[in-house]
């Protein structure tokens, strides 16, 4: 019998509520003539009954999903690259204004966000793990630790540079379950006055869009600002301001301070009071929306083994790392959608992990328009839109499961 999962944050029993099955890492793309055995996981998500914390139940060992072939590129999108720089701008305006202000980023990825730091002649530092993507952002001349952080790692930096004014990271604190050591190398790395800001998909917005997929192995926390509110407490810090943001399907920015640093914003207390008025933290509700998503897969299988049937092709847009949770819960396979295109090269010529489904570079998807796309990259559906007009002109039509199954 597999003993009682723990909160990674508390210590006290985690209430399983959703159950994803097995399934394989999110970003293990095959070679077609790979034969090996995948490396596979049970997905299941539950909340903390003391702290409210939700969160899955079975760790994937980090270095199986970070590594040298990680093949995510922040700089992959239009729109986050012009989110990335705004935000760096703010921090140069603002908390990297004064004489050799520093700045550390958490999980920098291809340096996207540094990027314009490092062109403003700013100290800052990235942290990532990933050799590949860190390999980019130091040929964009953005200066990279190539280490997963944790406390050991802040006292180096600490030692090697002083401390930070800001320590930031972009989706990439919800991937860490052994949280305890990252934020106490977070109040050891933090100049007293100094911010830590994150931001990472946010609970709220999943439960209410019923955007399953951003449950997978990577996102091992998901928060709210309760949860966060009640992490911080814990852990010698105070939430002092919460921002929600548009990208990647709904997002919070959360802003950290030490207790008495910084004035806490009105912001955090009406969020606070809204997933209270929500019952956000509620067992019960987490229980309905994991109804939702077994009703949304039901209805996503029989849409699509239908429009097979009546001799329709489908074909899938963007293999996303969450496109996994749904290919897999789901079951759908190469029988129900042809390919996926996708822009990243890393992918393109595998097949997707576990559902084994052919990744294609995009002008394969424009030289024979399908009648359907069923689009994983829901997150960027404006911009993918936007740009692929003449698969519309020519009769394509989108097939959408956030917030339910439907075609437009």
């Amino acid at each position: 019998m597999a003993p009682e999962p723990r909160c990674r944050i508390c210590g006290d029993a985690v209430v399983e509520f959703l159950d994803f099955g097995t399934q394989p890492l999110s970003d293990a793309f095959r070679d077609p003539g790979d034969t090996a055995e995948e490396f596979t996981y049970r997905l299941a998500v539950g909340r903390c009954g003391t702290c409210g914390m939700v969160q899955l139940t079975e760790e994937v060992p980090r270095e199986e999903m970070f590594h040298e072939e990680y093949p995510y590129l922040s700089r992959g999108s239009s729109v986050m690259r012009e989110h990335f720089r705004s935000l760096a701008e703010r921090f140069l305006t603002t908390e990297l204004s004064g004489d050799d202000a520093f700045i550390v980023e958490l999980g920098c990825n291809d340096g996207t966000m540094l990027k314009t730091v490092a062109e403003a002649g700013v100290r800052h530092l990235g942290v990532e793990p990933s050799g590949a993507v860190a390999d980019l952002a130091a040929e964009e001349g953005v200066r990279v630790r190539k280490d997963f952080f944790e406390e050991a790692t802040a006292l180096d930096i600490v030692a090697a540079e002083g401390q930070a004014d800001v320590i930031y990271a972009a989706n990439t604190l919800c991937h860490i379950p052994y949280m305890s050591s990252i934020l106490r190398g977070v109040t050891a790395l933090l100049r007293p006055e100094g911010v830590f800001v994150f931001e990472d998909p946010y609970l709220g917005d999943i439960v209410e869009r019923t955007s399953f997929d951003q449950i997978y192995d990577e996102h091992f926390f998901l928060f709210s600002a309760s949860s966060v509110d009640e992490m911080a407490r814990r852990h010698d810090l105070e939430l002092v301001d919460v921002e929600r943001l548009p990208v990647h399907g709904g997002e919070v920015r959360y802003t950290l301070a030490r207790p008495g640093a910084r004035k806490r914003g009105a912001a955090v207390e009406e969020l606070l009071a809204e997933e209270r008025g929500r019952g956000l933290g509620d067992l019960a509700v987490l229980e309905r929306f994991a109804e939702r998503v077994r009703e949304v897969r039901d209805d996503l299988v029989a849409l699509l083994t239908r429009l097979r049937a009546e001799g329709h092709r489908i074909v899938g847009y963007g293999a996303t790392a969450k496109s996994a949770t749904v290919t897999n819960f789901c079951g759908i396979g190469p029988d129900l959608v042809e390919f996926v295109c996708d822009t990243t090269p890393a992918k393109q010529h595998k097949l997707t992990p576990g559902s084994h489904i052919p990744v294609r570079p995009p002008e394969v998807f424009s030289d024979d328009y399908p009648p359907y796309a069923l689009l994983f990259a829901w997150n960027h559906a404006d911009e993918i839109m936007a740009k692929e007009q003449a698969f519309r002109e020519a009769g394509g039509r989108w097939i959408r499961y956030v917030p339910d199954v439907h075609v437009v």
